[in-house]
């Protein structure tokens, strides 16, 4: 059973989508600093799918499987 919510193509759209909005707007969110997420970690993330995604780059920088994301972009 998968968790609610949760998509398969979450990992291959972190690479390839591009922060709408703020400071690093343009910035391929799988390039997004740590420092820049945990601010939104602290401010509170935006809602919907960003929000996810967002969190999810955070979550894979902070356990330190950035490598993950550089694979991910090659292939992309």
């Amino acid at each position: 059973m998968e968790p609610a919510g949760f998509n398969p193509n979450m990992l291959q759209e972190i690479v390839r989508i591009r922060m709408p909005f703020g400071k690093y707007k343009g910035t391929l969110l799988c390039d997004l600093p740590i420092s820049y997420l945990e601010w939104f970690g602290r401010k509170g993330f935006p809602q919907g799918k960003l929000g996810m995604q967002l969190q999810t780059v955070y979550e894979i920088k902070l356990n330190g499987l950035d490598d993950l994301l550089v694979r991910l972009k090659k292939i992309s």
